[in-house]
């Protein structure tokens, strides 16, 4: 681990490095639809897990954009890892009305994201891990705009630490300091005391 950027909100951090050498009871893995694994964050977590982990998820039947499964950690329990969250993401420019206007919340995109990052928290809290480990979902090969994807990313953990017990402690994991950027930018000190806005529903 290379660097640690504390926010100002309790429970919430910022790292830049490899989130398989995270200690986190839970790390979300940014999956495909097959869950059979894939490039970037998908691979090093497939590696790290060993043969065990695609072994049981081709008995999960795949999982829908915006949605996650929960699997047991298989070889990363040994770094102190109890469980793998697999959160589809959404590919950016998918959401067929949309024309580039449209604010955060507003595009089908954007209500995928925050619905991985809703499911996989609460996928944490029924095991009840104390800690969980995110990447930056949907911001690689999927192309989802980075700074987008940071405000919808700490608005719901914000939001969820506000209101759950558990997990008590949510951290970001970014590759690299150009993607930490956006999340220290959006990890400045506001008000979440306002339900989030998605989609024009109020959650």
């Amino acid at each position: 681990m290379r660097h640690c950027y504390r926010s100002r909100v309790e429970k919430i951090e910022l790292l830049v490095g490899d989130i398989v050498s995270v200690r986190a009871d839970v790390i979300v893995n940014a999956a495909n639809e097959s869950l059979l694994g894939g490039g970037g964050v998908d691979g090093a977590i497939h590696d790290a897990a060993g043969p065990r982990l695609l072994a049981h998820n081709r008995t999960l039947g795949g999982c829908p954009t915006g949605q996650a499964k929960i699997t047991p950690a298989f070889d990363l329990e040994k770094a102190g890892i109890s469980w793998v969250v697999h959160a589809v993401g959404p590919v950016w420019g998918t959401d067929p009305y949309a024309d580039g206007t449209e604010r955060i919340g507003y595009r089908l995109e954007d209500v995928q994201l925050a619905q991985c990052y809703q499911r996989a928290l609460e996928l944490a809290a029924e095991v009840g891990a104390k800690s969980i480990a995110f990447p930056a979902i949907s911001t690689g090969a999927y192309q989802f705009p980075k700074d987008r994807a940071a405000t919808i990313a700490f608005g719901h953990a914000r939001f969820h630490v506000e209101r759950r017990p558990m997990p008590e402690r949510i951290i970001f994991v970014m590759f690299s300091e150009e993607d930490a950027v956006h999340y220290r930018k959006a990890m400045v000190p506001r008000d979440f005391v306002s339900p989030i806005q998605i989609g024009g529903i109020r959650r």
